[in-house]
């Protein structure tokens, strides 16, 4: 079976011009098709001019509540964090399993004119196959 009938991308943070402040990204839902058990968080990043833009990852049971940090040690790496000099750049970070909902928030601060950046998430390995 192909990557393209076991895998599915979903947007968090639409691309967008982002100055200080905090930017939740929509909840995914990884039980589409019986549950997606593998997860990849994808960051992309634009022109970043200035700024410090910290993201995190997190996980819920219900989608709206009870938002929390994925634990370091169900991350491949650390979520990044981006700066001037990180233009045009994908991140990616493997996410073990974890609740239900995953969504990716992003802090910017010090930032006058900031950057554009956006993040996804790649569910995988389904329960049933294929998802499309």
């Amino acid at each position: 079976m192909s990557t393209y009938n076991q895998t599915l991308f979903k947007r968090s943070l639409s691309p967008a011009l982002r100055t200080d402040g905090t930017a939740s990204g929509v909840a995914v839902d990884r039980a589409v098709n019986g549950g997606m058990q593998d997860a990849v968080v994808l960051v992309s990043t634009g022109t970043i001019t200035d700024g410090s833009h910290v993201f995190a990852i997190q996980d819920s049971d219900d989608g709206s509540t009870d938002w929390q940090a994925v634990p370091a040690e169900q991350l491949s790496a650390a979520a990044p964090t981006v700066v001037a000099a990180n233009d045009d750049v994908v991140y990616e970070v493997g996410v073990a399993v974890t609740r239900r909902y995953l969504r990716v928030v992003a802090v910017t601060s010090t930032a006058t004119t900031g950057g554009i950046f956006s993040a996804g998430i790649l569910l995988g390995a389904p329960r049933y196959a294929p998802v499309h």
